[in-house]
């Protein structure tokens, strides 16, 4: 039996990646960042492509990146912030991996974005207002989504990046453990 995938989704600046790269260390698995996929392959930063493309295009993409790396064995993936806006990507996320969400409240997040500018620049505004002021809005409308795809939710607020991956390594391992072969 193939290992399952380790899937961290969440809203941007909840700390997929910064995670991910611990986990990936913990548990000696890659990680695959699917938004790093993406635009390596587009040969341009998600707002290029989203300014150039739309977002029906971007969402194409995503959808296409998510099938191909959900379905391969063994991964830690980071997902992009709306990947749970499509069944599809949810269906292949959960039937392959077990799902972690990351969480942080809107206020955290803004600060966060706030902190690193460069980040903000590289992902486009979703409502068409700045980055930071979209974050209440964006994270009420997925909130059920990202409960409805998740195998377990951990809060990043105020806890080092190792004990969250420690957390998250011990919760996958219960998990991995408790299935049937």
């Amino acid at each position: 039996m193939n290992p399952r995938n380790l899937v961290l989704i969440g809203y941007r600046a909840c700390g997929k990646t910064s995670v991910g790269r611990v986990l990936s260390r913990l548990l000696g698995r890659p990680l695959v960042d699917l938004d790093e996929v993406l635009e390596a392959e587009a040969g341009e930063t998600i707002a290029e492509l989203v300014a150039r493309e739309g977002w029906d295009e971007f969402r194409r993409r995503e959808r296409d990146v998510v099938a191909r790396y959900a379905a391969a064995p063994g991964l830690i993936l980071a997902t992009g912030g709306g990947v749970v806006l499509d069944p599809e990507n949810v269906r292949r996320l959960r039937e392959h991996g077990f799902v972690v969400w990351l969480t942080a409240s809107p206020e955290i997040i803004q600060a966060r974005l706030a902190a690193h500018v460069s980040e903000t620049e590289k992902r486009p505004a979703l409502k068409g207002a700045d980055a930071i002021g979209e974050v209440a809005a964006v994270l009420e409308q997925r909130m059920a989504l990202y409960r409805e795809a998740a195998d377990f939710e951990v809060n990043t607020e105020g806890v080092a990046v190792e004990a969250l991956a420690q957390r998250i390594a011990a919760g996958f391992s219960t998990e991995e453990g408790g299935r049937e072969r």
